[in-house]
């Protein structure tokens, strides 16, 4: 049992993916008392589908349950309604209690994908803050400064372009800091963007005469186009409940520069071997092609098994190996403002990618039966194309273009 191991060796397996650990001697000090460790991880239900950015810090979580520690997801659907304001120019839209409900309830489902159920605590926030008084949130306030909440670099960013900062916004940092007091979490767990609101966490606990959570950080997986980071809203995204060989398709579409971090976030590889891999990618002793592949197929298996993962390659290779399609594919690009929640007519799709000349010739290409997208003929012209970056538009026998988001 993975619990058997010792501090120094537990810690070693937790480094894998964390950009940072507030602090390491910290957490191996905890390590060593022996006892398992509370392991906080906050989720705001703003978005109900689970993607491979955000299941790096679940994979994380789920390594401190392996090392026999406990996992504690915390469900904010008393913070949903504030908006975390994290990495925002502009104040988010609170949510209504019924999009925060079915939310919740989509992340439920999807979390027992990575974690071990039994083995997972679930809290949501409305229990603790949704009791609150108003004379409780000054007291709260109180044990915080303006100084200290305008240290973060977004804040600072909009009041120096004179961009609106609503009050409720400056509580948010306060009320997820909160969460921790109320676990007395050891751990809290975090992409980088929530550097500021983990911190905080540590510095309310002092206050309130708890022992500091450790703090450790992962880092935001870029999508599929490895430039911005995976979103659903850009369409670079890589769901963790998308069939097989859409997943793989998807892998195959990343960029050579990504394939390191994908290696390291997303696929059990060991460390010492992703380090062969990158060097031979260097030296020219690896293919890029043949290296993505062996990517595809370990981050299919991860999600569906070894057997799904050879399936999925083996569709790949029937539709783009077999099918003619030249080696250099032309980009054509579409702007995340063209869709609509991730989506676009498919018609719309083939003017703005210069694949037709208007609409009419459009609907006239689709009724022929000559338009696909990775493989798949699409036959009915009133049909919507979910767009990622990478994915293959064709057109008749010969004509292909690569759908880039920009």
């Amino acid at each position: 049992m993975p619990a058997r191991l010792s501090p120094e060796e537990q810690l070693e397996i937790l480094r894998r993916g964390a950009v940072e650990i507030l602090h390491e001697e910290e957490l191996l000090a905890k390590l060593r008392e022996g006892r398992p460790l509370r392991v906080k991880l906050g989720l705001d239900p703003t978005a109900p589908d689970i993607h491979l950015g955000f299941a790096v810090v679940l994979r994380k979580l789920r390594q401190f349950q392996d090392l026999g520690h406990q996992a504690i997801i915390v469900i904010g659907d008393f913070t949903a309604m504030i908006g975390d304001p994290s990495g925002k120019k502009a104040t988010r839209p609170m949510l209504s209690r019924e999009a925060i409900e079915r939310n919740a309830a989509t992340y439920r489902d999807q979390y027992g994908l990575v974690l071990d159920p039994d083995r997972t605590i679930v809290r949501f926030n409305s229990e603790w803050l949704g009791p609150t008084s108003f004379a409780d949130v000054i007291r709260l306030a109180s044990k915080l400064t303006v100084a200290r909440i305008l240290e973060r670099d977004d804040f600072t960013n909009r009041l120096r372009d004179g961009v609106p900062i609503g009050l409720h916004e400056l509580l948010y940092p306060l009320c997820q800091a909160y969460d921790s007091v109320a676990l007395e979490a050891d751990v809290e767990l975090g992409g980088t963007d929530q550097k500021f609101n983990n911190l905080m966490g540590r510095d309310l606990q002092r206050e309130f005469g708890q022992p500091a959570q450790v703090v450790l950080l992962t880092p935001l997986l870029p999508g599929t186009d490895g430039v911005e980071k995976m979103s659903k809203s850009l369409g670079n995204y890589i769901g963790i409940r998308e069939a097989p060989a859409e997943v793989y398709g998807k892998v195959m579409s990343v960029p050579d520069a990504a394939m390191e971090s994908y290696f390291v976030l997303c696929t059990e590889v060991p460390l010492a071997e992703v380090r062969e891999i990158v060097m031979g990618l260097a030296q020219g002793g690896r293919h890029p092609r043949d290296v993505k592949r062996r990517l595809a197929r370990e981050i299919v298996g991860v999600w569906h098994g070894h057997d799904a993962a050879m399936e999925a390659e083996a569709a790949f290779d029937r539709v783009f190996a077999h099918k003619d399609a030249p080696e250099e594919i032309a980009d054509a690009v579409v702007h995340p403002h063209e869709l609509e929640e991730g989506s676009i007519s498919l018609i719309r799709l083939l003017v703005l990618t210069g694949m037709a000349e208007s609409n009419n010739e459009a609907r006239r290409l689709i009724a022929q039966g000559g338009v696909s997208i990775d493989g798949e003929r699409i036959p009915h012209s009133d049909a919507r194309a979910v767009v990622r970056d990478g994915m293959v538009l064709k057109v008749g026998k010969r004509r292909f273009a690569r759908v880039r988001l920009v």
